[in-house]
């Protein structure tokens, strides 16, 4: 209507000029999307039965796929590090999904006491557990479902990262805010083909993906330059359900059974990552340190 009032009134200042652009721009933007990416409503998968955990599920990508998972029938588990925030975010997949069965986990992911919490009581409320986004922490609960796939969140921007294990303790070079993130998700791709080689043959699959470039409530996190940029750029870039579509691909497409150990891009492309998270000699002595920093060669 408005794009309308500005054609038939002759309208035609900078400003309005301007407008329609922005308009005719984002609206090209979604078509693309529309036609580029894959199509969510075409896939057929029923999770009646089955078992998800999705972390940081309070909102943005994570509560996408939280209430796509649930609407196709899956019990989903929604690890959140707040609890308020985490009883909203049910609340809302609940009123979406009337059937939706959705229970509320507590974990503060920043700290191994209560991943270990955590863990235990995920164990003993879900014994088999079928799809795990983001988290690789109840392999156990997973094997024992029998066909299972761990998804890991990455970013193309981990092609700017780089592999140091002293950052695991907290030493090393000094990082900044955005390298913080760009090693992390090197590091977290790179521990996807691992743990994809020592899950072979168990029925879990583990692949790592990027969602795209996404305008969601993470971008608080970054210095107001960056939000500025972020928010200039919204108009353009995907919004939380259009960045859940790789994740959900990559969760729930029959043609990737068995896949396991890849790296899918925002078009939900297998795509070769960064030459360090190729490498399986960086892969294995990455396993090895957080093995130990987290006494898992200890647990029982």
């Amino acid at each position: 209507m408005l794009l309308w009032s500005l054609v038939s009134t002759h309208v035609w200042g900078p400003g309005s000029v301007l407008l329609i652009l922005v308009f005719l721009l984002r609206l090209s933007v979604r078509l693309w999307y529309k036609c580029h990416l894959w199509d969510l409503q075409h896939c057929c998968t029923d999770l009646t039965g089955k078992t998800a955990v999705v972390t940081g599920a309070t909102s943005g990508i994570g509560k996408a796929v939280s209430q796509e998972l649930a609407r196709r029938g899956a019990r989903v588990i929604l690890a959140c590090r707040n609890r308020e925030r985490g009883q909203w975010a049910l609340a809302e997949i609940q009123a979406a999904s009337k059937d939706a069965c959705l229970l509320l986990g507590e974990v503060d992911l920043s700290s191994m006491a209560s991943i270990r919490s955590f863990a235990q009581w995920l164990l003993q409320e879900c014994p088999e557990i079928h799809l795990l986004v983001n988290n690789a922490a109840v392999c156990g609960a997973l094997q024992r479902a029998g066909s299972a796939r761990v998804v890991n969140v990455s970013s193309f921007m981990h092609t700017s990262g780089y592999i140091d294990e002293e950052h695991l303790t907290g030493a090393g070079r000094p990082l900044t805010f955005n390298q913080n993130y760009y090693c992390s998700k090197l590091l977290l791709t790179s521990f996807t083909g691992e743990l994809a080689r020592r899950l072979q043959g168990t029925g879990v699959t583990v692949n790592s993906v990027h969602p795209g470039v996404v305008y969601t409530k993470i971008m608080n996190q970054f210095p107001w330059s960056y939000r500025f940029l972020f928010w200039l750029s919204s108009f353009f870039i995907k919004d939380p359900q259009q960045g859940a579509n790789p994740i959900l691909y990559v969760s729930l497409a029959k043609e990737l059974d068995g896949i396991s150990g890849k790296y899918f891009s925002s078009s939900c492309v297998i795509t070769l990552p960064h030459k360090a998270a190729q490498d399986p000699h960086v892969a294995q002595s990455l396993w090895n340190a957080s093995v130990k920093l987290t006494h898992l060669n200890k647990a029982d």
